[in-house]
């Protein structure tokens, strides 16, 4: 089928707009920690009834030691790190500026491979990481006291949302790195591939959300929310959409058209996201608003197609 890979692409932007706004219902409704849980809980779940309806087993095949080992820091990066920055930023700014933020995540991918891989930082590539940054700019900053420029968001929101941007790109290089030591099993179908390796990441994200929401003492929030049915059906849509669909078939796009392409089209939430935005919370989407966030993905774009 034509352009098959990019159509997974748009499908995917589409599902992480969706993410973005379940998520941030569900964050102030459950807390950060407990629908983390619940979502690689949920997202564990349907990857052993995936692998057993396909290939007859519950633990996915191919994978070697070393493997799995760069997956789970992936996870531990990407999920723990990166998703609980991420959704404490969706509480205090907002999906919708969480995610023209998240923009930021393949600057921080290339400064990754940069220092892990030793792949090459090209003029293009330096060029859209700036027009990126002023498309977040123009976004988030507007005209203080005396003329001088301020920020529109709380600090702490916007720190949390870099974070979480820093972790997403430098956890999709982790991933790229235990990809390139998968032995793929004669046996197991190729599209698979990409949801076994999504496997470990989300065993290193219960375990380390598990972790931290013990250590902060939310247990008992957490057990009373298991009786939550309106945010047990968020936490399994945000799951759906997110760690499971939208994370394995963002993996899948890549195999069939190029990565520049599918990551640009996949790069589009922050511009799909400003309508639902309007429309569920009632946000005021000012012309600054819209042009930041085009400006963001032509610079995303760049980064990929230079």
């Amino acid at each position: 089928m034509a352009y098959i890979g990019e159509l997974i692409s748009i499908g995917v932007a589409f599902s992480w707009t969706a993410t973005a706004l379940l998520s941030e219902f569900g964050s102030k409704r459950l807390g950060n920690l407990t629908l983390n849980v619940m979502r690689m809980a949920l997202a564990l779940l349907f990857s052993l009834v995936l692998f057993y309806a396909t290939t007859g087993s519950i633990v996915p095949a191919g994978a070697s030691a070393e493997a799995a080992g760069w997956m789970l820091l992936s996870g531990l990066v990407g999920y723990v790190i990166g998703d609980f920055c991420l959704f404490q930023c969706y509480i205090i700014i907002g999906s919708r500026f969480g995610q023209l933020f998240m923009t930021l995540a393949p600057v921080s991918a290339a400064l990754m491979a940069w220092i892990t891989l030793g792949q090459k930082m090209t003029m293009m590539s330096i060029v859209a990481m700036l027009i990126t940054l002023v498309g977040i700019g123009t976004s988030v900053l507007g005209r203080g006291e005396h003329h001088r420029f301020s920020l529109k968001l709380p600090l702490n929101g916007v720190l949390f949302a870099i974070g979480a941007a820093m972790c997403q790109g430098i956890g999709l290089v982790l991933s790229k790195i235990g990809m390139d030591h998968y032995q793929m099993d004669p046996g197991m179908p190729e599209w698979l591939v990409p949801f076994s390796a999504n496997f470990y990441r989300c065993i290193a994200g219960i375990i380390g959300f598990s972790v931290l929401l013990f250590l902060r003492g939310e247990t008992k929030h957490f057990r009373e929310s298991v009786r939550d049915r309106k945010g047990i059906a968020i936490a399994m849509a945000t799951t759906l959409f997110g760690p499971f669909i939208g994370v394995g078939f963002s993996l899948m796009a890549v195999q069939y058209t190029a990565a520049g392409i599918a990551s640009t089209l996949m790069a589009t939430t922050p511009i799909i996201i400003l309508l639902p935005s309007r429309w569920l919370f009632h946000e005021r989407i000012t012309w600054r608003a819209v042009l930041g966030a085009f400006i963001s993905v032509i610079g995303v774009s760049l980064f990929f197609l230079g």
